[in-house]
C-alpha cells in the first residue's frame, strides 16, 4: 500500500477494478480546506485518459509491473512480434497495445509491460525517441521561411510527420514517439 505523497509520473496502481497508469499530476494545497492530488491517469484495458482528484493522505494500492527490454522483430496478420533480450522467448501481440505503432521500426528495442501477479502483458512501450528516414516530403514554397511553418513527410514506417521546411526526402529525422513531434535531424 501507498498513498498520494508516493504518486509519480509512470507509476502503476490498481484502481476501479483495472490498472492505470500516471500520466501526470498535480499536488494542491489551496488557502482554505485540505490539501488533494490533481492527476491523469491511463487505463491499460481501454486506453483512455481520465482525471480523477484524491484527497491528500489517501491510500492507494500500487500495482506490480515490471518493463522487460524485447526486441521488435516483424509484423503480420497475427500481431506484432518481439523477441526478449535475455531469454530470446518470442511473443506477439495485437497492435491496439502499442501507442504510436506506425513508429515502430525492425530490430527497436521496446519496454513490455508485465503485471507481475498475473503474469500478463499489458502494455508496449516505444523507446523514446527513434531515428528514420524521409521518404517523401512536401515541396518548400519559397518565402514561407519567416515563420515557424511545419510541412508534411513521409517516413519509411508510414507514418506522416510535420517537420520544418528544410528538411527534405533522404533526411534521417529524430521523433519523440510519445508526441510524435520532429526534435532534430540525425
Amino acid at each position: 500500500m501507498a498513498n498520494t505523497a508516493d504518486i509519480r509520473n509512470g507509476l502503476c496502481i490498481e484502481w476501479n477494478h483495472d490498472i492505470f497508469q500516471f500520466v501526470e499530476f498535480q499536488h494542491v494545497k489551496p488557502g482554505k480546506g485540505n490539501a488533494f492530488v490533481r492527476c491523469k491517469m491511463k487505463s491499460f484495458k481501454t486506453g483512455r485518459v481520465l482525471e480523477h482528484t484524491f484527497p491528500s493522505g489517501h491510500e492507494i494500492t500500487t500495482a506490480r509491473v515490471v518493463k522487460v527490454p524485447h526486441q521488435f522483430l516483424y509484423s503480420d496478420e497475427t500481431g506484432y512480434h518481439f523477441m526478449n533480450q535475455e531469454t530470446y522467448d518470442q511473443i506477439f501481440v495485437n497492435g491496439d497495445m502499442i501507442e504510436n505503432k506506425d513508429l515502430l521500426k525492425e530490430g527497436d528495442i521496446c519496454d513490455v509491460i508485465i503485471h507481475e501477479e498475473h503474469d500478463l502483458i499489458l502494455a508496449i512501450e516505444l523507446p523514446n525517441f527513434v531515428i528514420l528516414e524521409v521518404t517523401q516530403a512536401d515541396p518548400s514554397v519559397k518565402g514561407n521561411s519567416a515563420s515557424n511553418v511545419q510541412k508534411n513527410c513521409l517516413v519509411e514506417t508510414g507514418a506522416t510527420i510535420k517537420v520544418p521546411m528544410f528538411v527534405n526526402a533522404g533526411d534521417k529525422i529524430k521523433i519523440d514517439t510519445r508526441t510524435r513531434e520532429y526534435m532534430d535531424r540525425a
